[in-house]
């Protein structure tokens, strides 16, 4: 298929290069100039604007993928595309929008007949390798269109189309709140291990706990990279951010009077990262730079 690409950090680089290695025409915009340099460099067409990236697109329907940062600017450039677009075009939302905001979204457009999807997107800085998991929600028809896309970038049996429009990003949503809970736990039962009577190996028992312990996963074996590039985690700030999911996850909680106080609480401690430092802190940014790229506050430039 062919699809614009519009925003080309981190993720939207890798999953061009995914893309384009499956065979697929892409179409990429930039703010940066370097960026679109970049991924030309990898075989996709260049474009100065969003104009220009349109008109660039020849297939019909004309599909975009929008991959910048939630708020203003996702809504920004998702209603200048639908002006460009006009009826029949596709766009794929595949950042950490809010989904009160991606529905309202989606009203907007089809206001103006162009298909909004909302793709809820996770692998991080791994993408390009391992494929992403797509929470993919939106109108059956374009969704199926779409779906040489979603099956290129995703592995084996990671993408799903889990419901309507708003779907794809609310259990991106929770997935995220999940997220902070897991890593919270991880951070906590280090910091216990470092603060024993024993002198532990702290990238050894993380490296143990990978092979038939029932506390392993992805995220652990990420935590012995980590150990590995630096193993008491000097050089790594405990300052935790938080973009916004995890907030929306305890919101949605209570909204819905379902008890979530593991992901509540795991929320209260990367705000509490950023006023006093703590072992467990260091774990949770370690982790978040390994999967994400996320940058990390260096101790000597606090």
């Amino acid at each position: 298929m062919q699809v614009g690409m519009i925003g080309l950090g981190k993720m939207g680089n890798y999953m061009t290069q995914r893309l384009l290695a499956g065979g697929h025409e892409v179409v990429g915009y930039d703010r940066s100039p370097d960026a679109v340099r970049d991924v030309v460099a990898h075989g996709a067409a260049g474009a100065g604007s969003l104009a220009d990236l349109v008109s660039k697109l020849t297939a019909s329907p004309k599909v975009v993928w929008v991959m910048v940062p939630a708020g203003a600017p996702t809504d920004d450039t998702i209603h200048e595309l639908a002006d460009l677009l006009g009826p029949g075009g596709v766009i794929i939302d595949g950042g950490n929008t809010n989904y009160k905001d991606g529905l309202r979204l989606y009203a907007d457009c089809k206001a103006k007949g162009v298909s909004l999807i909302d793709a809820g997107t996770s692998g991080g800085v791994w993408g390009l390798k391992e494929g992403y998991c797509l929470m993919v929600g939106g109108d059956d028809g374009p969704v199926r269109n779409c779906e040489p896309i979603f099956l290129t970038l995703a592995p084996p049996n990671g993408y799903a189309h889990v419901g309507p429009a708003g779907a794809g990003h609310f259990s991106k949503m929770v997935h995220n709140g999940i997220e902070y809970g897991l890593l919270q736990a991880y951070g906590e039962g280090f910091e216990i291990l470092k603060d024993s009577q024993y002198d532990y190996d702290l990238g050894q028992l993380a490296e143990l706990w990978t092979h038939a312990s029932v506390v392993r996963s992805w995220l652990l074996e990420l935590l012995v990279l980590a150990f590995k590039e630096d193993p008491g985690l000097k050089d790594i700030r405990g300052y935790v951010e938080d973009t916004g999911e995890g907030r929306w996850t305890v919101e949605a909680a209570i909204d819905e009077n379902v008890p979530a106080p593991v992901i509540t609480l795991s929320l209260l401690a990367r705000m509490a990262s950023r006023q006093d430092e703590s072992f467990s802190a260091k774990v949770v940014a370690a982790l978040r730079n390994q999967f994400g790229g996320h940058a990390v506050k260096s101790e000597t430039h606090a």
